[in-house]
């Protein structure tokens, strides 16, 4: 397993990281903005036969929740090749990223819909609204309420997991 920063990562691992994702998400499609948003944190890679087989990223968010600004390990690109999937490499790499936000933020934040698989690595559904913190200032992101899930750190202060909870904006989707 590899760990690497963005900047650290090679040009080869970029453009095998994009295929990666293009693949992982032929049907809803990648686009410039999820890439972007992968981009910029912490890597998680299982490499196999020389290419990447498998990937989750870290970035740093700040999230609000019970009116706390939270410092948030936000994880991104979870994806594995179609033939290396069912092997564990998604579970290795999503317990070595929520140990990496464990040690680092007060919270862990995601948006999903694949609740079970991440259930059992210990993070939680976000029962309350959403919304994006923008320049006009808080705008609902109903159609998100249900799909974000976070994960409690040593650091996380008391949460309400059916409070309000607000994401930075960014361009794309802000969850």
């Amino acid at each position: 397993m590899l760990r690497v920063s963005t900047d650290q990562l090679s040009a080869g691992h970029l453009v095998e990281l994009r295929a990666l994702f293009d693949e992982a998400w032929s049907e809803d499609g990648f686009d410039e903005h999820d890439w972007a948003h992968a981009l910029g944190g912490t890597h998680f890679v299982i490499e196999a036969g020389g290419s990447v087989r498998s990937h989750v990223s870290v970035v740093e968010r700040e999230l609000v929740a019970d009116g706390r600004p939270l410092r948030t390990g936000y994880v991104e690109a979870v994806a594995t090749r179609a033939a290396d999937r069912r092997r564990g490499h998604a579970t290795r790499l999503m317990q070595e990223a929520t140990a990496f936000i464990d040690e680092r933020y007060q919270l862990g934040a995601l948006g999903t819909n694949l609740f079970d698989f991440y259930t059992r690595l210990g993070w939680e559904a976000w029962r309350g609204p959403t919304s994006v913190r923008t320049v006009d200032g808080l705008v609902p992101t109903s159609h998100e309420d249900g799909f974000v899930m976070v994960r409690r750190t040593p650091s996380t202060p008391e949460l309400d997991l059916g409070g309000p909870i607000s994401c930075d904006w960014r361009p794309g989707d802000v969850w």
